[in-house]
């Protein structure tokens, strides 16, 4: 008894503890993953066997309108009890996270088939980000990929409702599969998923703070050039444009004098002739890698004869490490130069290319779409059929999506306070969303340096500059790569993949 014989309080158990507690019984009394959604043969694969389990289907995020997301889960190839959680999402607004599973980190290399529309061959992927962990690919919002409602009126949707979505996704999805809710889990993603990352952890923070179950073993999140801010985005291009030489010192100094660095909102007449000047001269790159042209495969050396005086650098342009070829359109936010997400409706991939002279650059996805549109795929991975739900695409303009979150600085800065870890990538060759204004950003939140800015290698060369801030902040450039780092540097990519998620430096 304490003193004044009032009885003493019950111990008080720590977070960790209760997290393991809860998590524990919340196992026993559900079953583990579902038995109809193991992927049992996956179509275009001769392998005798995947070296992991494959899960795939639906969760139902609403049953009164009928809206269902659409979630592709490859277990983690080394030790699925203990190896972290990724969920992935792709950017757009409206495009689908099999971007990511079919062109960058996914289980599998895909090589186009015989004729046009047939079934793509796949091989296993030595780089797949499930070497190293359990990814989840989801379709998201509903309307996007293989994610639908049966009330169009959700197809009128925004960052809010996404990440509410989302996290609703995850903490059903977590019943289905309690077996995991012990491993570490992140959330990660690209290009407009800069918007879907931050939004969707600050709704799992908020689901663990208010004890929503099953909890959730939340530890951080990744974004890849991924858009964060109108201002520090929208004036990224001019400096990155002329710190690649891709500007001249005079173009440059003009539009700096002009705009007065404010290049995302001209203001003057002055302003917007310095700055069609620089779009004039940027004009028939490719915008998501300045180095790149808009296909290339493994023979693209070939065009380049090999008596010629060139360095070998030059030669290499356009070559990928990859062996088969790399698709025909990377992925991205495809703007206009100079054009940053606004508050307010985000045009669709379809208006872009009516409205940008020459159409959005690079855009073709033919291994994708017939392989995701193939009858046979579709029932393997549990899917409904195109004649249910209409055709696989890439960037949908089923959508009519408004940026309503505002800037994303607030959001991570909140998030990392309270030290949920952070890693933030670019390709240092991506202009869609320059690596100028992400750094730019990451340096705004305030953090001490705790880890100066410094080489990365793999294999002993150098593969990207990083610096680590203070509460679990992490900068990092690969270099050589655009906007879908990945595609382009598969082992660099796995590499800084499995070191951050694994707690080492780079």
């Amino acid at each position: 008894m304490a003193r004044g014989g009032s009885t003493a309080a019950p111990p008080a158990f720590p977070l960790p503890l209760l997290l393991l507690l809860s998590n524990a019984f919340f196992a026993c009394c559900c079953l583990a993953a579902p038995p109809g959604a193991l992927v049992t043969n996956v179509p275009g694969f001769a392998g005798s066997k995947l070296p992991s389990k494959h899960y795939a289907g639906y969760v139902t995020v609403d049953e009164a309108h009928g809206r269902r997301l659409f979630y592709y889960l490859v277990e983690s190839e080394r030790d699925p009890a203990k190896d972290p959680v990724v969920l992935w999402l792709n950017g757009g607004p409206g495009c689908s996270s099999f971007d990511g599973f079919v062109y960058e980190h996914g289980p599998f290399n895909f090589e186009a088939g015989g004729s046009a529309g047939s079934l793509p061959k796949l091989h296993l992927n030595p780089y797949s980000w499930s070497k190293v962990s359990s990814v989840i690919y989801l379709d998201s919002p509903a309307g996007v990929g293989l994610s639908y409602s049966k009330n169009v009126s959700d197809y009128e949707t925004g960052d809010l409702k996404t990440a509410a979505d989302s996290h609703t996704f995850l903490l059903k999805w977590f019943q289905l599969y309690p077996e995991f809710l012990t491993n570490p889990f992140y959330i990660a993603g690209e290009s407009y998923a800069g918007v879907y990352v931050p939004t969707l952890s600050h709704e799992v923070v908020k689901g663990i703070q208010k004890g929503d179950k099953p909890i959730i073993n939340f530890k951080g999140y990744m974004v890849g050039n991924g858009v964060c801010d109108t201002v520090f985005d929208g004036n990224a291009l001019v400096p990155f444009a002329h710190g690649m030489a891709l500007i001249s010192e005079s173009i440059y100094k003009e539009a700096n004098t002009a705009c007065q660095e404010n290049y995302w909102n001209a203001s003057s007449a002055t302003c917007d002739e310095a700055l069609s000047k620089v779009d004039a001269v940027l004009g028939g790159l490719n915008i998501y890698d300045i180095l790149e042209p808009c296909y290339h495969g493994t023979n693209t050396k070939e065009v380049i004869p090999q008596n010629n005086k060139l360095p070998p650098s030059f030669k290499d342009l356009g070559v990928t490490s990859k062996p088969l070829p790399v698709r025909t359109r990377m992925h991205g936010r495809a703007w206009p130069l100079r054009a940053p997400v606004r508050d307010g409706r985000v045009p669709s991939w379809q208006e872009l290319a009516a409205s940008v002279p020459h159409g959005v650059p690079c855009m073709s996805d033919e291994v994708a779409t017939a392989w995701l549109n193939n009858d046979n795929v579709r029932s393997a991975i549990h899917a409904e059929p195109v004649s249910s739900i209409g055709p696989w695409e890439l960037c949908t303009n089923k959508l009519d999506f408004n940026h309503d979150a505002g800037s994303m600085i607030i959001y991570h800065k909140n998030l990392t306070s309270q030290g949920y870890r952070a890693f933030i990538y670019s390709g240092d060759h991506d202009m869609c969303v320059p690596h100028t204004g992400t750094e730019a950003w990451t340096a705004s939140l305030g953090y001490g340096i705790i880890d100066s800015w410094r080489q990365w290698t793999v294999n002993d060369q150098v593969a990207g500059y990083t610096q680590g801030y203070e509460n679990g902040l992490t900068f990092a450039t690969i270099k050589g790569a655009g906007h879908t780092v990945p595609e382009y540097k598969p082992q660099e990519s796995l590499a800084f993949y499995s070191r951050w998620l694994n707690g080492t430096k780079l």
